[in-house]
């Protein structure tokens, strides 16, 4: 392709940009095989045909947009165009100068949004909007916002959605479509026969270990004091459906609204009050089932100094019931006798087998809690030559998080081998530039297929790579490991249904939208 320089699209590749540059394009692809060339393409395309036109790329983070914009100036000649990073750091009135005179535009939805609102600029001289994770754009999240004005203001409309998963339901699918106007998803996976060829062997090992009867005892009595507080619920008539997570916390949010809008019925109140508790067992459980014995008991010791501060009348209630007492001092025996999950074992067992056959190996540690990355990595980091590093979002409360510059800070260290392991939450999940590793090891599977999508595109892109999940018997974790896979299906089955309905000339109900 003309002006595309040190790169050569993939047959895959060209068959989806000739979809994208004739129709508004939902893309989905797997983390790491190419979204980005097919934005570059486009770029390219559009720019030829509407010159003097601009193209705005959006991703959610900063990182993100700013990782685009090197790909970009990488395989641009270095005239092409006036390429621009807009940050909230670059004042309001400088970015409504640079808008004039820039060509490609890299930003996060929020400033863009916040500019348009305030009028700093419009989007009549746009040919081309790119909306990097579009499974974003649901809701209430700018990007919707951003599409809808992009709709409304500009004259040569071109929308492409770039993401790895849209989700597995079909009517998110589908509101995704509607609100990028899309006209067109084009869906690839590393089965994908036109991919699959350019990708290596991914070897997959699903490692099962047992819940050790001791944990097994505390879980009985998490369990005992939990359907109490569920009783309690169910007599006070707020709960009609399984106590589930998901539906303790709707009921949680139905009983918060009721209140909110001045019925302060006794009853109400209690139900709030126990819903609460039955929230922070249901959690104290998972962690014990799936996480860390450590992070478990953390957790409890938490509680504990909740109800000594007085923080809430439930807390303090909790904390004095025998059953609490009793999980609490277990757990602390346990660690003294430095007992711990049998996952974590199996995860030293893994990397020290890994790093004997390969010591230039590169491994990302998944893990859902900040606190169970924290503890694993202090743990690998007792292996001879293994050099882990902890790797999380940015805090949104209690400083926990890392900033911006320390996440890349860490990357470069991880890229240049002075780190062999990440020990990672949801961050490293999705579109940031992290090297291509060895093995990806899921400390516990997640419900999410988009979650599950990203985390196993890190690996077997350029070489062969492995991925170990690790699975506790009778737990969340097989229940979660089987509904990630379904979803999966589902996603492809829910894209092959939309997919038909285009081909048929139906529109999704868009034009009613606009």
């Amino acid at each position: 392709m003309e002006f595309l320089e040190g790169i050569n699209p993939r047959e895959y590749q060209q068959k989806i940009f000739e979809t994208c540059s004739k129709k508004n394009c939902l893309v989905v692809l797997p983390t790491g095989i190419g979204k980005t060339l097919i934005a570059l393409m486009m770029t390219i395309h559009r720019m030829k045909e509407y010159p003097g036109e601009k193209v705005v790329i959006l991703a959610p983070t900063k990182p993100l947009a700013e990782q685009h914009l090197e790909t970009f100036k990488k395989h641009l000649p270095e005239l092409f165009a006036d390429i621009q990073l807009f940050t909230g750091k670059v004042k309001a009135e400088e970015r409504k100068k640079i808008w004039k005179t820039s060509d490609i535009i890299f930003s996060t939805p929020q400033c863009i949004a916040n500019d348009l609102k305030n009028n700093l600029y419009n989007f009549s001289d746009v040919c081309l909007l790119i909306e990097d994770e579009a499974h974003r754009c649901i809701r209430n999240y700018d990007y919707n916002y951003v599409a809808q004005k992009y709709k409304q203001q500009a004259t040569n409309i071109r929308i492409l959605g770039l993401t790895a998963s849209p989700g597995s339901e079909t009517n998110k699918i589908k509101e995704i479509c509607r609100n990028l106007s899309i006209e067109e998803v084009e869906l690839r996976t590393k089965d994908s026969p036109d991919v699959k060829e350019y990708l290596q062997e991914l070897e997959f090992n699903k490692i099962m270990v047992d819940f050790p009867p001791e944990f097994e005892e505390i879980k009985h009595v998490i369990l005992k004091l939990f359907n109490r507080y569920v009783e309690e619920l169910k007599r006070r008539k707020v709960l009609w459906s399984f106590p589930s997570k998901t539906n303790l916390i709707k009921l949680q949010k139905t009983i918060a609204a009721t209140i909110s809008r001045g019925n302060k019925n006794f009853n109400y109140l209690l139900g709030a009050s126990a819903c609460a508790q039955a929230i922070k067992l249901q959690h104290a459980l998972e962690l014990l089932e799936t996480q860390t014995l450590f992070g478990f008991n953390k957790y409890l010791k938490n509680l504990l100094d909740q109800a000594n501060k007085k923080k809430s009348k439930g807390v303090i209630k909790l904390v004095a019931q025998p059953e609490f007492n009793f999980i609490l001092n277990q757990s602390n025996e346990l660690l003294e006798k430095e007992r711990e999950h049998p996952k974590l074992k199996k995860l030293i067992e893994i990397i020290t087998e890994e790093y004997s056959k390969n010591k230039n190996l590169r491994i990302i540690v998944f893990s859902q809690f900040r606190d169970t990355s924290t503890i694993i990595a202090k743990k690998l980091n007792l292996i001879k030559g293994v050099v882990a590093k902890v790797f999380v979002g940015q805090a949104k409360k209690l400083g926990s998080g890392m900033s911006q510059k320390d996440q890349k800070r860490i990357i470069i260290e991880f890229s240049s081998g002075e780190i062999n392991v990440l020990s990672a939450t949801s961050i490293a999940e999705e579109g940031l530039d992290i090297p291509e590793v060895n093995a990806v090891i899921f400390y516990e599977p997640i419900p999410s297929a988009i979650r599950s999508i990203q985390r196993t595109g890190r690996t077997a892109r350029l070489k062969k790579g492995k991925l170990f999940m690790l699975i506790t018997k009778k737990t969340k974790d097989e229940a979660y490991y089987y509904v990630s896979k379904a979803r999966e299906k589902k996603m492809h089955d829910s894209i092959g249904k939309i997919r038909k309905e285009f081909a048929n000339g139906n529109k999704l109900d868009i034009q009613k939208k606009l």
